[in-house]
């Protein structure tokens, strides 16, 4: 009896040691993330949180998270080739929604890397890349109506769309206001969910005033 008390003990310090040890590397993730300045600042970001998806093979939120640090390196470089950045948060973010289905953070990466690349060509992508966009919106909508990431996107995202294509201010506005209020109460499912995006919509919502 001893022996198997010990077998346990020593099996539930380990689960607890591995643990720590993944909740140090994401609070460290996060604090890069959080910091980063430039563009270099998020890559290098991206890279550790790609560094621990890589040895932690069973959770979805480093990749989610080196997807998206990957992302936000191609908005802060103007020089950047957008579609290569885009292509490899792809890669990134499929790798994490193969851990975590029905995920409307992920839904919601999906429309950040699809705006991205219909960037690169508005007049020839707006229809493809855009009809991507709505639907990755539209289903992080379904999956959690109470995330206020997906208003804030589609808000920030539409205010660049001419009225005429269901767009403008107006419309921008309203989406805001939602994301806005929603941020007031919202709570991450656990620790480590993504909390970001309260401080952009808000600085969006007041464009619109």
């Amino acid at each position: 009896m001893k022996k198997i008390i010990l077998i346990v003990s020593m099996l539930f310090a380990g689960f607890a040691n591995a643990q720590t040890k993944f909740d140090g590397a994401m609070e460290k993730g996060l604090a890069q993330f959080k910091d980063a300045k430039t563009a270099e600042d998020m890559t290098a970001a991206s890279a550790f949180f790609e560094r621990v998806a890589d040895a932690e093979k069973d959770k979805w939120l480093p990749y989610y998270y080196a997807a998206l640090t990957n992302n936000l390196s191609g908005w802060m470089n103007p020089k950047a080739d957008k579609d290569a950045v885009a292509g490899k948060s792809k890669d990134l973010l499929l790798k994490a929604e193969l851990l975590e289905k029905n995920n409307a953070d992920i839904f919601c990466m999906k429309q950040m890397i699809a705006v991205q690349q219909l960037t690169v060509d508005p007049m020839s992508r707006w229809q493809s890349y855009g009809g991507i966009a709505a639907e990755a919106i539209a289903n992080a909508k379904k999956a959690d109506p109470s995330n206020p990431r997906p208003y804030s996107l589609e808000g920030q995202y539409l205010v660049n769309v001419p009225e005429a294509f269901g767009g403008g201010k107006a419309v921008a506005k309203k989406l805001l206001e939602k994301s806005v209020a929603l941020f007031e109460t919202y709570k991450p499912a656990a620790p480590f969910y993504p909390n970001w995006g309260k401080e952009e919509a808000v600085k969006a919502l007041a464009a619109c005033q």
